[in-house]
């Protein structure tokens, strides 16, 4: 963080930066968050020195390690994973823990025959982590269900590590009503089309998938969140129990000299 005498006219909007270094909104915020990026926060927008900025265009700071490697390594993923299983198998859905933009950190659970079909194309899996990484990118902090590429409902729930975005759990794979005939027939065409995936194979998947009404979804996102809240508590007792492991070992080192 840079002390707040730093002068406004040298300090520059996240769409500044954006422009400056042709990337979008999120990685801005992902680089601030794993420290090739320094900012103040004014209020409640952020800004950023026009230096650091600059160092970046010139090639003179070094790329850090992934974001997405640093999560894994704060996460407790594996618990993590147990818990995403037995909530994605209670509540009838698929369900997948991401970075913030969008790169799956856990095995889909309980995902269903038609978003494998599309996952399983190259072209497709990439089409759902577009649509993740545009969860990220909601103003509202709770749970709200969206519309993906393939024509069906998803919603995140924010894990935060030190007040930032660190991940998100999401989960969907369904209708919020039974479709249009006609319109999921088109959908179903143009999704053949665009990843490559068998037309029929498709039309037999979608006719197994659920459809859930609103008040069954709104449930559905009180539970996202509730769990999102676990893995946060989760992060923070594993974190603490790391520090502590290594006060224990730096003493040990402290005694045996």
């Amino acid at each position: 963080m840079m002390k707040t005498s730093q002068t406004l006219n040298e300090l520059l909007t996240a769409k500044q930066v954006q422009d400056l270094l042709k990337i979008d909104r999120t990685t801005v915020y992902r680089m601030l968050n794993d420290g090739r990026l320094k900012g103040i926060k004014i209020g409640t927008q952020w800004r950023f020195p026009e230096k650091d900025v600059q160092k970046l265009l010139d090639g003179s700071v070094k790329e850090g390690p992934p974001l997405t490697d640093t999560i894994k390594k704060e996460l407790p993923l594996h618990c993590m994973h147990a818990i995403q299983e037995v909530f994605a198998e209670i509540a009838g859905i698929g369900s997948v823990t991401t970075a913030a933009d969008g790169e799956p950190l856990t095995e889909i659970s309980n995902s269903c025959q038609f978003c494998q079909l599309v996952l399983n194309s190259e072209k497709g899996r990439q089409g759902c982590i577009n649509s993740w990484r545009r969860l990220a990118e909601q103003e509202e902090s709770e749970p709200k269900f969206v519309t993906c590429h393939a024509g069906l409902q998803y919603a995140r729930a924010r894990i935060e590590i030190n007040g930032q975005l660190a991940a998100m759990l999401i989960a969907g794979q369904f209708y919020s009503e039974t479709p249009d005939a006609a319109e999921e027939q088109e959908r179903l065409e143009r999704l053949s089309r665009q990843y490559g995936i068998d037309k029929e194979a498709l039309r037999q998947a979608a006719q197994k998938l659920i459809v859930l009404d609103r008040q069954k979804s709104d449930k559905v996102g009180q539970w996202l969140e509730r769990v999102a809240h676990t893995f946060e508590e989760l992060t923070m007792e594993r974190g603490e129990l790391i520090k502590r492991l290594r006060d224990i070992s730096a003493i040990s080192g402290i005694v045996a000299e």
